[in-house]
């Protein structure tokens, strides 16, 4: 049973379109569950019917016309439950409804089962057989499998607009039901999608028309060239080291490289106008099928052979083909998982947006995207990468909407937007100078996060009252082995003098989690969990020293330098840090005695601690709450992961009253706290902070005159109202909402919503 599901799912996922797969649905389950009758039915929502779109077993006719209210029939009650429904009689049934034109009257055993995508019911998978007498376990199993597999497709088929077009809908009405992601930075962006795909992935290869066909097929050709050398090499290296059975392998390569079905085939689809890659892929993908369809298990694991080939063949495509991207002057970046250097790659001028399949508020790209004032669309997971290259595109940094080939009218209320973006963004510049100081006086300090030396500038320009984080991993992933000393101490140098008198503060070494670096791999199961932040520059005093020195020296003569210290867990951590930073600021007093020893603050990122923050608190000399990670270990959440995404939310109780917790506590040993994640940088959250009576706030620069405009037109006592009212709500959702509300009473609606 394993295998014919494996052979399913495959055939489906390498359909060309939703037609076909359903086509293919309903041979293959009928097939393989000896059923008399296997069908498919879409969920219309705007119609409120389900359609019969395929069959094997009912009148071919009834496809398109049998379509059942959501609340009759059978497959209405399969949807209305959203669970299988397994009947020995379905005639008997007070729900059975019977359509004439489908042919029906003489099936008898019916098993529906629903489709189902992030809890939003898209079809009805059913089959049916004369025999009085319900379907057995292992059938049952094997459909809420294939309904679960095929719920993937038919979300990117609804998301492309497939469906509606099936279904016969007009574009308006896709108009109304945008892709959903995560908001990553606010704004909003009307442009050309530029898809991103990493190298020699064949899977994540889009359609793209062939500008020259004819040099498309050279650039082929001489990639098949270059493997087929590649494999001669290989064979003749293990000449003497394989068996000549084994060696047979690098003989069925060359035989495939010459084969027609893969070169003929490729070349073809090439004539039909896909670039290479493209083409490649679709050769590819479908002789991936054919053999993993095979009954023989030899033959089917040739699968991954010729998958193996293909990926080879794509290499040396890429290479050759190394196209230099013609950016469109509104380029919108879009990807299944794209990288901060992908962004760095686009014309600053050119790049207005980003969408990503993978990721959240919190991954890097996000911060990226928030430090450089460009919108981002985190975790839309079901976008059609493939299919929208090219395509114009809308993105909604406010509400994660992510709309397709809009139509004119939802581009035309996008244009209005934009242009009230652009009057508050106007509006907001003129802050710069301005205190962030509350309507009864009290002054909040404002400061930047950054991490490259690019970044000072804006920094400085965006008002900034200092840098209240500066990550330091990034000059250590640019290198390809660990910076010096004096490396480090350069760039440190630059960035206190730069703000001086201004404070800087430097968190030492931060890597592990989904931050590595090339030259010092760590392969962990969990990561987030593992070797990471203090523990790693623990384990290894003699990278700990070498920064420590290099801060230390950078601070001389000013004296406006900071150390923070990430993913304090215990009491141990903070001496044994403490300790290294004493030795090293006496070993260089042997050199310089005008030299002083910075103030050394602990990042609570732990919920250990959280409960220890007083005795923590008595040993450092100040607090800096990073929300990213408290937030994500709070509430057991990858930050990175899209699939739960909509689990994390810093406005959680529970990550409020831990942060409330810890500014109490470190209040009450008389040290100050600073809030350095992205919830400093949120408008909304602003106002609870503000409550809580945190001293400081440090954020993207492009957050920083947003927040400065709550915080003037906030009061102390106001806030603390809000906050009182907050912690009483159990829901996030709710607290949000609340906020929200908070920021329109106040005139500042802008800041949480695309226009004024």
């Amino acid at each position: 049973m394993l295998d014919t599901l494996r052979r399913i799912i495959q055939e489906v996922n390498s359909a060309k379109n939703l037609d076909q797969a359903l086509l293919i649905i309903v041979a293959r389950v009928r097939k393989a569950i000896n059923a008399d009758v296997c069908s498919v039915y879409l969920s219309d929502d705007t119609q409120k019917k389900h359609v019969l779109m395929a069959t094997e077993g009912l009148n071919i006719e009834a496809v398109g016309k049998v379509r059942l209210d959501f609340k009759h029939g059978l497959v209405g009650l399969v949807g209305e439950r959203a669970e299988p429904i397994n009947l020995e009689d379905a005639p008997s049934h007070t729900r059975y409804h019977y359509f004439p034109e489908s042919g029906e009257e003489k099936f008898h055993g019916f098993l529906g089962v629903p489709i189902i995508h992030h809890r939003r019911v898209l079809g009805v998978l059913v089959v049916q057989q004369k025999k009085k007498q319900r379907f057995d376990e292992e059938n049952l199993t094997l459909l809420i499998t294939i309904a679960a597999q095929l719920a993937g497709a038919m979300a990117h088929a609804d998301a492309s607009g497939e469906i509606d077009r099936l279904l016969g809908q007009h574009e308006t009405t896709r108009d109304a039901r945008p892709l959903l992601g995560v908001p990553g930075a606010p704004g909003v962006v009307l442009g050309s999608a530029v898809v991103i795909y990493p190298p020699a992935d064949l899977e994540s290869v889009p359609n793209r028309k062939a500008k020259d066909i004819e040099g498309e097929l050279t650039l082929f050709r001489n990639a098949l060239a270059a493997v087929k050398q590649d494999i001669l090499t290989l064979s003749a290296r293990v000449q003497d080291l394989l068996p000549a059975e084994d060696r047979a392998l690098f003989d069925a390569y060359s035989l495939m490289l010459d084969s027609d079905t893969l070169v003929n085939a490729t070349e073809d689809r090439i004539r039909n106008n896909n670039w290479a890659q493209g083409a490649l892929r679709e050769t590819i993908l479908e002789h991936v099928k054919v053999f993993e369809a095979m009954e023989d298990t030899y033959l089917s694991e040739r699968a991954d052979d010729v998958y193996d080939l293909g990926r080879r063949i794509l290499v040396y495509l890429q290479k050759s083909n190394h196209r230099v991207i013609d950016y469109p002057h509104d380029t919108v970046l879009v990807g299944e998982e794209i990288a901060a250097s992908m962004l760095a790659e686009v014309p600053s001028d050119r790049l207005k947006g980003v969408i990503s399949v993978k990721g959240s508020r919190t991954s890097h790209v996000s911060i990226l995207a928030r430090a450089l004032g460009i919108p981002s669309v985190m975790g839309v997971i079901d976008l059609p990468v493939g299919r929208v290259d090219g395509s114009r595109v809308i993105a909604d940094g406010y509400s994660g909407f992510v709309y397709i080939s809009p139509s004119d009218t939802v581009c035309n209320e996008y244009k209005r937007l934009i242009r009230e973006e652009a009057e508050l963004s106007d509006e907001l510049k003129a802050l710069r100078n301005l205190p962030a100081e509350t309507q009864d006086g009290l002054h909040i300090p404002l400061y930047a996060n950054t991490g490259l030396l690019s970044d000072i500038t804006p920094s400085l320009n965006s008002g900034a009252e200092g840098i209240g984080l500066y990550r330091t991993e990034f000059p250590f992933m640019i290198r390809q082995q660990f910076p010096g000393e004096e490396d480090q101490y350069r760039i440190y140098r630059k960035v206190v003098e730069d703000f001086a008198p201004r404070p800087v503060t430097l968190r030492t070494l931060d890597i592990g989690g989904d931050k590595s670096l090339p030259y010092f791999p760590i392969k962990e199961d969990n990561p987030f969990l593992g070797w990471r932040g203090i523990r790693i520059t623990l384990d290894h005093p003699e990278i700990f020293l070498v920064q420590a020195r290099a801060m230390i020296r950078a601070s001389a003569g000013l004296n406006n330098l900071k150390i923070l210290l990430p993913m304090i867990s215990d009491i141990k951590e903070l001496n044994e840090a403490m300790l290294l930073i004493q030795r090293a600021y006496a070993e260089l007093r042997e050199e310089n005695d005008q030299l002083v020893i910075p103030e050394v603050g602990v990042m609570v990122e732990v919920p250990s601690a959280v409960y220890q923050i007083e005795k923590l608190a008595r040993a450092a000399a100040f607090i800096s709450i990073g929300t990213n990670d408290l937030t994500q270990y709070l509430l057991a959440v990858d930050r990175n992961n899209s699939r739960v995404a909509d689990l994390y939310d810093s406005l959680h109780p529970s990550v409020l009253m831990a942060v409330q917790q810890v500014v109490k506590g470190a209040h009450a040993q008389g040290k100050p706290v600073s809030v350095c994640g992205e919830m400093a940088g949120d408008p909304a959250a602003a106002i609870l902070l503000l409550g809580m009576g945190v001293d400081s706030l440090s954020m993207s620069a492009s957050s920083l005159a947003r927040v400065k405009w709550v915080i003037r037109n906030m009061t102390r006592q106001r806030a603390s109202s809000i906050l009182d009212e907050v912690l009483e709500m159990d829901d996030a959702k709710l607290i949000r909402l609340r906020l929200n509300s908070a920021l329109n009473e106040a005139g500042l609606g802008g800041l949480i919503r695309a226009g004024r």
